[in-house]
C-alpha cells in the first residue's frame, strides 16, 4: 500500500475504530474519519456527534468530521427507490444499499478536500458492502486507490473487541451481544451472533422501531399519505420533508408491529446470508405508492414498470447506483410518475398495513365505466364482438391444431 493520507468511512462502530489504528499501525497512513448522518441515530443531536468525533479521534484519527445528509439521502437516493417500488427478492426496502452511494459520493469529496490519496471502508469480504463502496469509487473517482483493512487483518469479531480494548478505543459492543446493526432513515438491518443459523428465531432484543404484535394498539389506526408526483409530501395532511415523514411513518406502523422482516437472501458474493430487518415506514410509503400507481398509471405502462422494479433494486443491491443503467431507469420511471399525485389511506392494525383508499386528482378511475348501477356509461353491446376477436386466435388454433380435435 502507497497511499500516505486516507480518508475513511467512519461509521463509530467496532470495525471502523479498529481500522482508525491499525492503518496507522500497520500501514503508516495518516487516518481522516469521515462520519456521514444518514439518520442511523434518530433525533440524535449535536453532542452524539461530538461522541463519534472523539471516538474517532481517540483511536488516532488526525481529522474527523460529519456531514448531515439526512435530507439528501432522504430525497435523492431513497426517494427515486421508493418511486420505483425497489425491494431486492420481493422483500427488502434496500436500507444499506441506498446509503452507500451517499456516503461514496462524501467519501470522494472528502478526499479531494483533505487531498487524500486513498480512502477506506471497514467492509468485510464476505458482504455486500465491499461491492458498492469500491465500485462506487472507482466510478466516481478511479484515481482513488481503494483499501479495505477488515479483508486482510484476519481478526474475528472477538479479536476486533479485544484490540479495541487493548487500545482503549471505546466501543459500543461486547461478546455477549456481538450483533451487527445498521441504521438509518429507511430502517435498521441486523445480522451476525446466534440469527446466523437460519433455523434460529430471532432474539426479541433485537429489535428497536418495532413492537411485537402483541403489545400492538388494539384500536386500528388510519394514516392518510399525501403523494405529488411520486413523492410522498404529507401525512395526514401535514406537509413536511421526507427525512422527518419517513421516520414518523416508522413510529406509527411499527408500534402496530409491521415493518420485521426475517429472510435468507442471495448476496451480491455468491452466497446465502440470514438477513433480519425493520423497515416500518419505508415499506408502509412503498405500499401507499404502489396503490396510488394503481389508480394513477396506464395499464400497460404499469405493468412494464412492474417488470423493471425488480432490475432497479438488482442495480442498488450490487452497488451499481452510479451506472448508466440506473440513471436511464430513473429516467423511465421518472416519466411514469407525472401523474401519480394524490392521498392513498393506509389502515394499520396489529402486524398489518395496508390501503383501504385512495384518490387522485388525475386518476383513470372512471366511475361511470366501473358501475353496475343505472349511471353505467359503458357500452355492454360492444363487449360480444370484443371477446370474439380476442379469442379468435385460440379459436382458430382448437379448430385446426388442438390434440384430439375440438372437444
Amino acid at each position: 500500500m502507497s497511499a500516505k493520507r486516507v480518508v475513511l468511512a467512519y461509521s463509530g462502530g467496532l470495525d471502523t475504530s479498529v481500522a482508525v489504528k491499525w492503518i496507522q499501525e500497520e500501514w503508516n497512513a495518516e487516518v481522516i474519519a469521515l462520519a456521514v448522518d444518514v439518520g442511523q441515530v434518530p433525533d440524535a443531536d449535536a453532542q452524539y456527534w461530538d461522541a463519534i468525533l472523539e471516538r474517532a479521534k481517540a483511536a488516532g484519527a488526525v481529522e474527523a468530521e460529519v456531514i448531515d445528509a439526512k435530507a439528501e439521502f432522504a430525497s435523492e437516493y431513497f426517494g427515486p427507490a421508493l418511486k420505483a417500488n425497489a425491494l431486492y427478492e420481493g422483500k427488502y426496502p434496500l436500507v444499506s444499499a441506498l446509503s452507500r452511494p451517499v456516503i461514496v459520493k462524501h467519501l470522494v469529496d472528502a478526499a479531494r478536500r483533505y487531498k487524500g490519496d486513498a480512502v477506506a471502508h471497514g467492509c468485510t469480504g464476505k458482504g455486500n458492502d465491499q461491492v458498492r463502496f469500491e465500485v462506487g469509487v472507482r466510478t466516481l473517482n478511479p484515481s482513488l486507490e481503494v483499501l479495505a483493512p477488515t479483508r486482510v487483518w484476519g481478526f474475528t469479531r472477538e479479536d476486533s473487541i479485544e484490540y479495541a480494548e487493548r487500545f482503549g478505543i471505546p466501543i459500543n459492543v461486547s461478546k455477549q451481544k456481538p450483533y451487527s446493526i445498521d441504521e438509518n432513515l429507511v430502517g435498521r438491518a441486523i445480522e451476525c451472533g446466534e440469527m446466523e443459523d437460519p433455523w434460529a428465531a430471532p432474539p426479541s432484543d433485537i429489535y428497536d422501531l418495532t413492537s411485537h404484535v402483541s403489545d400492538a394498539p388494539s384500536e386500528p389506526r388510519e394514516v392518510v399519505i399525501g403523494f405529488e408526483r411520486g413523492m410522498p409530501i404529507s401525512l395526514d395532511g401535514e406537509l413536511m420533508p421526507m427525512e422527518r415523514l419517513v421516520p414518523l411513518m416508522g413510529e406509527i406502523a411499527g408500534s402496530y408491529g409491521y415493518g420485521r422482516i426475517d429472510m435468507v437472501e442471495n448476496r451480491r458474493v455468491g452466497i446465502k446470508s440470514r438477513e433480519t430487518y425493520e423497515c416500518p415506514g419505508s415499506l408502509a410509503l412503498i405500499v401507499a405508492h404502489q396503490d396510488l400507481e394503481g389508480i394513477t398509471l396506464e395499464r400497460d405502462v404499469m405493468r412494464e414498470k412492474a417488470r423493471l422494479e425488480s432490475r432497479y433494486a438488482e442495480l442498488v443491491y450490487d452497488g451499481l447506483w452510479f451506472s448508466p443503467l440506473r440513471e436511464a431507469l430513473d429516467a423511465f420511471i421518472d416519466s411514469t410518475q407525472q401523474h401519480v399525485t394524490g392521498e392513498v389511506r393506509l389502515l394499520l392494525e396489529p402486524g398489518r398495513c395496508a390501503p383501504n383508499g385512495r384518490r387522485s386528482p388525475s386518476g383513470l378511475y372512471d366511475y361511470g365505466l366501473a358501475t353496475y348501477e343505472a349511471t353505467d356509461t359503458f357500452r355492454h353491446e360492444d363487449a360480444a364482438g370484443f371477446v370474439r376477436l380476442w379469442g379468435l386466435s385460440a379459436e382458430t388454433w382448437s379448430r385446426r391444431q388442438r390434440p384430439g380435435g375440438v372437444v
